[in-house]
Order: structure tokens, then C-alpha cells, then sequence
């Protein structure tokens, strides 16, 4: 099938029709959204914009009224307060499903960690999108939820490897935060017992602050990450752009370096998330590091129109089996819409340019297409080992 498409030349169609895996992506608002909390949620940003400007005027607010105004009923580029006024009109639960069932995912990867309550569950994404979905287990709520039980210093350790065994029974994946806790330079080496215990013991003295349990000492989350490692599963990692809460020059996969040389016998995959502006350290990560992958997913939607350059340069020194697709879509379903058509907008753009060079033929151009849309997913993830409900 695919050297026939191929050789049509109509290799936008065949990238629009892969059924894609999204490696990491999270759940949808379920409630209707005014324009303040609209716009809050198409940002990075915690502030709102100065007085006088809107969110919309970005390079994701221009998609969402080119993208996403149709399948709302509206005209393409329609002004942003009548697309508004449109979403509330049929409603989240329609707005929800239109955009969900438009994106042409096969499977969802959910990461639950984020926000969870405010946003639909693995259950729920699935009832409404019709697609299969799985979930990755974020490491550092798993260390919380113990400390509001009354854990021990002494026994967080044990009870966090017991609790995070039992909680990913059923999970693909792990995610770590360790770029907003701390940043990427953390020290690579396993923290001993006792550096567990000295650490755990003010934070769980001090009790919540008014994020709640945050653990964030860089001891505690090496521990996380370690732990994860035991198991085996795929361990994603924030990188690069993210709010305010990160220090950016800290979120360089770069600093991972040597933590990737320290585990790369271990043979876990390690997967670098988002990656944006860093996209090019990442690729030559994943190029240098047999267990090392990576995705762009976030930067493509939030980059709208330029989205097809941040693809080119994540396609510049990646083995094309170490790249993934994802959306990284959370809260308004527009994310996870404009994720996937403007990764197959962009990838097309990308690879079209390619082969009209003669630099690839059209059927490499779609074998590379589908390892990045879905194949890498499902052969690290291990997607086909695991039985469907």
C-alpha cells in the first residue's frame, strides 16, 4: 500500500491517513470556557496579556482560526471573538468531539500528572475520541500522594518503588518533571540510602506548602527517576520549553549527558519530550545514545506556520526509528486537533521538499512518515504486546 500512494505522489494524502500514536499527549477541559481561560490556556505564559492584546494574536492563535474554524462551522481565519462565541454556542462536549474524532489519532498515550482533576480522564478520552488509549504514570504525584499519607523518611524510599510498581501495572510509560523541579543538570548517579533519608526528612517535617507536597530536593527526584528506571518502562522527560516556572538554559538536554552515558546499559528508552528551541542537541542525543528518543510534540502547534522548520531541524541528525509523534495536548481539545494536522501539514511540507529535490524518493519519504506517526511509538512503547480492552 505504500509504494502505491507513494508512487501517485500523493504523499500529503498518505501522511493525512496514517493513524497516529500519540506518545504523550493529556486530557480535555469538559466545561464550557470563557475568553480569559480560553486564552489562559493557548499560552504558556501565567500573566494575561497586557491590556490592549490578545493571546490570539500568535502563531497558535492564527491555527486555531485557520485549523479549527471549520470544523466548528465557521469560515477559515474567522475573527477570534465569533469563534468563541461559536465554541460556546454547541458546547464543550460537541466542541470536544468534533476536534478529537477530526484528528485522525489511532491511540492515545495519556499523562495523567498534569492538573489531572481539571481535565478528562484516560476513560473519558477514550469514550469521547473513540480511540484507543493508554496511560503514562508521572513519577513525582506518585511521591506526593505518600507524603500526604504520613510516609517515613526512613521508608519513602521502599514505599515509593512499592507504590509506583502498583500504580503502573496497567501503564505504557513514566514521565518526569525533574526540568521544573530543579532542571536537566541534575547529578546522574543513583542517590545512596542514606542521601534519601536526609533529604526526605525536612520535606516531609515541613508538611505542604501551598502547592501542596511539591517534592522538588534533587536528591528525591533522582530517587524518582531511578526507581522508574527499575521498571523497565519507556521514561519521558520534559525538555526545553515549558511556563514560567522552568529556567530554560536549565532544560537543555545537553546537561543530560551524563545521566544518558550512565544508563544507556540499561537499554530503558528515555524519551525527550517537546524539546523546542533545543531540538537540534536533541537529535544528535538520540543519533549518539542507542536508548535516546525524542519528539517536537507542543513546539509544532505553538510554532503554527513555522512548525514545518522546527520538524526540519528535528530531522536533521535524528535516526528517523528514534523519532515520535505527540501532541502534548492538554485542556482545550484545539491543542490536540492542531497537534496532529499541523504535524502532518509541516511533516508533508518537510519531506515534499525532499523528494522534489530528488535528495528521497516518495516511498522513503512515507516509509519515514509512518515510523515517525506511529511504528517508533508502537515498537518502544511494546504497544502490540499489551491486550486490547
Amino acid at each position: 500500500m505504500t509504494t502505491t500512494v507513494a508512487r501517485r505522489g500523493d504523499l500529503q494524502a498518505a501522511i493525512d491517513d496514517l493513524p497516529l500514536i500519540d506518545h504523550h499527549v493529556h486530557g480535555v477541559f469538559s466545561g464550557d470556557l470563557d475568553r480569559s481561560t480560553f486564552e489562559a490556556a493557548i499560552t504558556e505564559a501565567f500573566d494575561p496579556p497586557p491590556e490592549g492584546t490578545s493571546v490570539f494574536d500568535s502563531q497558535v492563535g492564527f491555527a486555531i482560526r485557520r485549523h479549527c474554524a471549520p470544523l466548528l462551522g465557521l469560515p477559515e481565519h474567522v475573527p477570534a471573538e465569533e469563534y468563541l462565541v461559536r465554541r460556546l454556542e454547541l458546547g464543550s462536549a460537541e466542541v470536544n468531539r468534533r476536534l478529537l474524532t477530526a484528528s485522525g489519532v489511532a491511540h492515545l498515550l495519556v499523562e495523567t500528572g498534569h492538573r489531572g482533576a481539571e481535565i478528562t480522564s484516560p476513560v473519558e478520552m477514550a469514550a469521547i475520541s473513540g480511540q484507543r488509549v493508554d496511560e503514562v504514570v508521572r513519577l513525582e504525584p506518585v511521591a506526593e500522594h505518600l507524603a500526604a499519607e504520613g510516609v517515613s523518611a526512613e521508608g519513602f524510599a521502599d514505599a515509593f518503588a512499592e507504590r509506583l510498581a502498583a500504580v503502573t501495572a496497567d501503564a505504557v510509560g513514566l514521565k518526569s518533571v525533574v526540568a521544573y523541579r530543579h532542571g536537566l543538570d541534575f547529578d546522574a548517579a543513583p542517590p545512596t540510602r542514606a542521601e534519601v533519608v536526609a533529604a526526605a526528612g525536612p520535606w516531609l517535617a515541613a508538611g505542604p506548602s501551598s502547592q501542596g507536597w511539591r517534592v522538588q530536593h534533587p536528591v528525591l527526584l533522582r530517587q524518582l527517576i531511578w526507581s522508574g528506571l527499575e521498571l523497565g518502562l519507556p521514561l519521558q522527560f520534559h525538555v526545553g520549553y515549558g511556563d514560567p516556572d522552568i529556567y530554560l538554559h536549565r532544560c537543555n538536554p545537553l546537561l543530560m549527558t551524563d545521566f544518558l552515558r550512565a544508563t544507556r546499559s540499561r537499554g530503558v528508552p528515555v524519551m525527550l519530550l517537546h524539546c523546542y528551541p533545543f531540538q537540534r542537541e536533541a537529535g544528535y542525543l538520540a543519533q549518539i545514545f542507542p536508548h535516546v528518543y525524542l519528539d517536537v510534540g507542543e513546539a509544532v502547534h505553538y510554532t503554527g506556520a513555522r512548525g514545518p522548520a522546527v520538524l526540519a531541524e528535528a530531522l536533521e541528525l535524528a535516526p528517523f526509528g528514534k523519532l515520535l509523534f505527540s501532541s502534548d495536548g492538554w485542556g482545550p481539545a484545539e491543542l490536540h486537533f492542531l497537534g496532529t494536522v499541523l504535524w502532518r501539514r509541516g511533516l508533508s511540507r518537510v519531506l515534499e521538499g525532499f523528494v522534489a529535490s530528488r535528495e528521497w524518493s516518495a516511498d522513503d519519504a512515507l516509509r519515514v512518515a509512518t515510523l515517525i506517526g506511529c511504528d517508533n511509538a508502537r515498537r518502544v512503547y511494546r504497544l502490540d504486546d499489551r491486550r486490547i480492552p
